[in-house]
């Protein structure tokens, strides 16, 4: 059995990063960005596996729900994604 690369991306850990820091559940986020409930913990466990990766507006609406910035979930350096989210809180 061949196992999955890992992803170079940072969007599958900031997910689960924020999700996790403000206590929602994998369905709860999905439902609130706009999942059908009967999906929503297993896809957002997908995109947090790195097994299919969210559509941009997903993500738009994933954010929202977190309470973040699109850019934060993007941002590969740690450094700069909390520069990033506390600019963002500040404002």
């Amino acid at each position: 059995m061949s196992r999955r690369p890992k992803s170079i991306s940072p969007l599958p850990s900031r997910i689960r990063e924020a999700r996790e820091a403000i206590g929602l559940s994998q369905s709860r986020l999905g439902e609130l960005a706009g999942l059908d409930p009967s999906v929503a913990s297993a896809r957002i466990n997908q995109y947090e596996r790195a097994v299919h990766e969210p559509k941009f507006q997903m993500v738009v609406r994933m954010a929202e729900a977190l309470g973040v910035p699109t850019a934060y979930l993007y941002c590969q350096e740690d450094e700069m994604a909390e520069v990033i989210l506390k600019h963002w809180r500040q404002h």
